[in-house]
């Protein structure tokens, strides 16, 4: 069975790979700090959307104290576009000033003490440890949940039980790595609404039973512009 498993997944990151060979976080960011506020702000938010509005925010609070001491009614018309943003206002100021408080302004590469912060989870301190700090972590957003139960790799409902589920499938150095990975195939292939199944190299591995019809027999060849995802 272990032996299975393994094939399994080694196909999947084997497909996924050449499906998404561009395959990467999409937030911009100069240091983990940033990282913490852009993944704050990207909740119910593009990426695109997000890295407009942190283009002149990232220029105006530079350490965590800028934002500690920020205006809230300020800050919330410069995130406005990013939607709910009152509760990020509230998030990403109190997060701030709990770095401040606690950790010298620094953001701690610890998944505990990350996860005390206002407003950060498990989904967000997984990305700032996979994307700041190097350290592997499979990060839960709405597409690696639907991409996951659509290939049953997870049953759960629950967000970080789903994220125990893949983390039991995947090797601990491709945590992050698969994160990317399913983050795109969700954004780009396997979407909420209407997946492109004719296009997706997984077709013949995935179990859902709603695909979208072929309109061709599934040989490998897909489009590349609509699967690939923009390049760096």
């Amino acid at each position: 069975m272990k032996g299975d498993l393994k094939a399994r997944w080694r196909k999947l990151l084997t497909l996924l790979d050449k499906q998404h060979p561009n395959a990467r976080l999409e937030l911009k960011f100069a240091n983990p700090l940033e990282l913490l506020v852009a993944t704050i702000l990207s909740a119910q938010c593009t990426d695109r959307r997000v890295n407009e509005v942190t283009k002149d925010l990232f220029r105006k609070y530079r350490p965590a104290r800028d934002y500690a001491e920020a205006d809230p009614a300020v800050f919330e018309e410069e995130i406005h576009s990013t939607g709910f943003y009152r509760a990020k206002t509230k998030s990403i100021l109190a997060c701030c000033r709990a770095l401040v408080e606690r950790h010298g302004g620094k953001v701690p590469d610890t998944m505990e003490a990350l996860v005390q912060l206002p407003g950060v989870g498990r989904k967000t301190a997984n990305i700032v440890l996979g994307n700041a700090f190097g350290k592997p972590g499979i990060a839960v957003d709405t597409h690696v949940f639907r991409v996951a139960h659509r290939l049953g790799l997870a049953k759960a409902d629950d967000p970080d039980k789903v994220e125990q589920e893949l983390n039991q499938v995947f090797p601990r150095p491709a945590w992050t790595r698969v994160t990317n990975l399913l983050i795109f195939h969700g954004r780009y292939v396997c979407k909420a609404a209407r997946p492109d199944c004719p296009n997706c190299l997984l077709y013949a591995l995935c179990p859902y039973p709603d695909k979208t019809p072929p309109t061709r027999k599934a040989t490998g060849a897909t489009k590349a512009v609509s699967t690939r995802g923009p390049r760096p």
